[in-house]
């Protein structure tokens, strides 16, 4: 037996049923043919990422997988990307690249929230624990995907240690997932549990992606996520696909 048969037939592949906020695995990938039947009316899922284009790149496919199922879907940025242009202001930064955060939103048909961080310079303190706390609560979510916290970016680093706080702040009460960005890159030892088939997805993802014009993606989107959907799609017998870590509350964890 290979080795993804072993993962399908373990439930180590991302299942509709726990994303739709059961217990127990299904035993095969999320994707918008094995979740058709299992619709998300009513449901929420949340994407956060630190800056205008790291939700898109890192689950740009996962967002229209999950509205294909019937979620509502949320993007949630960190900070503004005042920091993102080098030789711009603050200012004129986040003006651009909030703009071009809300564009991006349009093509996947999703709601964007802007927190008030600021990029280059986030914090980790009672109030940023608060401020995420606090929207992640508002919202209410079954299922929320942010960063990897191995990370060589601080603010991706930030986001995920905030995010990962207000989920046991709030009891556990939804499914958390972390994804990767630039692999080897920015996402290190990023080591997948589960696999989302985007193939279907993959343009609108790009288009989404290519949004954030000051970015200048065409000098990298292919090169980097294009690469790794197609690697994470071969590690998942498809073409294209996004890969996830599961974490799971455990024994160990102590109530706040």
């Amino acid at each position: 037996m290979d080795r993804r048969k072993m993962l399908k037939l373990t439930g180590t592949a991302l299942a509709g049923s726990a994303v739709l906020g059961t217990d127990a695995f299904a035993g095969s990938s999320l994707n918008s043919n094995n979740i058709a039947g299992t619709p998300g009316k009513g449901k929420k899922a949340m994407i956060i990422g630190a800056h205008p284009d790291d939700p898109e790149t890192g689950c740009g496919g996962t967002i229209m997988v999950l509205k294909k199922a019937g979620y509502e879907v949320v993007v949630v940025y960190m900070t503004r990307g005042e920091a993102g242009v080098p030789g711009w202001s603050h200012e004129q930064s986040s003006a651009t690249r909030m703009k071009e955060a809300r564009e991006a939103c349009e093509v996947f048909g999703v709601r964007p929230i802007f927190l008030t961080q600021i990029d280059g310079s986030s914090e980790v303190n009672k109030e940023r624990y608060a401020e995420m706390k606090e929207v992640i609560e508002k919202e209410n979510p079954q299922i929320v995907f942010t960063h990897w916290p191995i990370d060589s970016h601080r603010d991706h680093r930030i986001c995920s240690i905030l995010t990962y706080d207000a989920w046991r702040q709030l009891k556990y009460g939804f499914d958390l997932y972390y994804y990767e960005v630039m692999s080897g890159v920015q996402s290190m030892i990023f080591h997948p549990t589960d696999w989302v088939d985007i193939t279907e997805f993959a343009d609108v993802k790009k288009k989404a992606t290519y949004c954030h014009k000051c970015q200048n993606p065409e000098d990298w989107y292919d090169s980097s996520h294009g690469q790794m959907e197609i690697f994470r799609g071969m590690e998942h017998n498809c073409k294209r696909a996004e890969a996830f870590i599961h974490i799971r509350r455990t024994s160990s964890d102590i109530e706040e």
